[in-house]
């Protein structure tokens, strides 16, 4: 009787060993390379002054860009994976717009888009003083709307969504250069956020707001079927002043624009 229970218990011993490194889940498999992509956005993805002369320069787009250099943008890498995006990427971003553009935005995009990148927002933080930043429900509704506004267009569609650059810490990078505090104060750039006279306070108060912002696309990205929230890998990215602009120091260059490329797409449904 012993021996009996002795064996009884090794075995469940085993099963439980067996059952202990079993698979607890099984991975998510990545949707298959779309055929078709569009961006929404701002001045960031159309490359505003991200050389040569200041104005955008669409090829050099960390989302759609079509340059084939070092930037690497989510088109170029999918161009690699699947051929036959070839040519069909749509660049509906406008410089100087806010959320509230951006159903207006994605009401450009071609029918049946497949994927859809959104990094907006920088201008709902970058206003000419803090009173003027966007309501944070505000905001939301205006995310929901472009949301609404992508589906409307194409049902099933993959949506990608960037937090929005860190503007703090482009203060803390460069509120020491002299040329750039310059060119903020002349050019009158975010001036809510970088403002030579605005105190400590003033900064982590917009600071404050566009993390609320990040949290308001959060809530209603993870909670919407086909929408893909970035997990604040844009906001957390610290770019050095080698990424920035000289000609605003404000838009990421050419290599600001590869590293956005490289986190948003290690965040994005194809890159881990």
């Amino acid at each position: 009787m012993g021996l009996r229970r002795w064996l009884v218990g090794i075995g469940a011993l085993a099963a439980g060993l067996i059952t202990g490194i079993a698979p607890t889940a099984t991975a998510t498999a990545a949707p298959a390379y779309p055929s078709s992509m569009g961006a929404l956005g701002d001045s960031i993805t159309r490359a505003y002054d991200v050389c040569c002369s200041y104005a955008d320069h669409p090829g050099k787009s960390w989302s759609t860009g079509t340059d084939s250099d070092s930037i690497a943008s989510h088109y170029e890498r999918l161009l690699q994976l699947n051929p036959a995006i070839s040519g069909h990427a749509s660049n509906a971003a406008v410089t100087g717009a806010k959320m509230s553009a951006g159903a207006a935005q994605a009401g450009t995009l071609p029918m049946g888009v497949q994927y859809v990148t959104i990094l907006l927002g920088a201008n709902d933080v970058c206003t000419s003083s803090i009173s003027t930043m966007t309501n944070v429900d505000t905001f939301k509704g205006q995310f929901q709307n472009t949301l609404n506004a992508v589906y409307a267009k194409s049902p099933n569609a993959l949506v990608f969504v960037s937090s929005i650059p860190n503007v703090y810490q482009l203060w803390l990078t460069l509120h020491t250069n002299f040329a750039a505090r310059l060119v903020w104060s002349a050019a009158k750039i975010c001036q809510s956020m970088l403002s030579g006279s605005n105190t400590e306070s003033q900064r982590q108060a917009v600071l404050t707001q566009e993390k609320a912002f990040n949290d308001a696309m959060a809530s209603v990205c993870t909670t919407t079927p086909n929408c893909r929230w970035d997990n604040l890998a844009t906001f957390n990215t610290v770019f050095s002043s080698s990424q920035v602009s000289t000609l605003d120091y404000f838009h990421p260059n050419e290599s600001g624009q590869a590293t956005l490329a490289k986190v948003t797409w290690g965040a994005s449904y194809w890159g881990p």
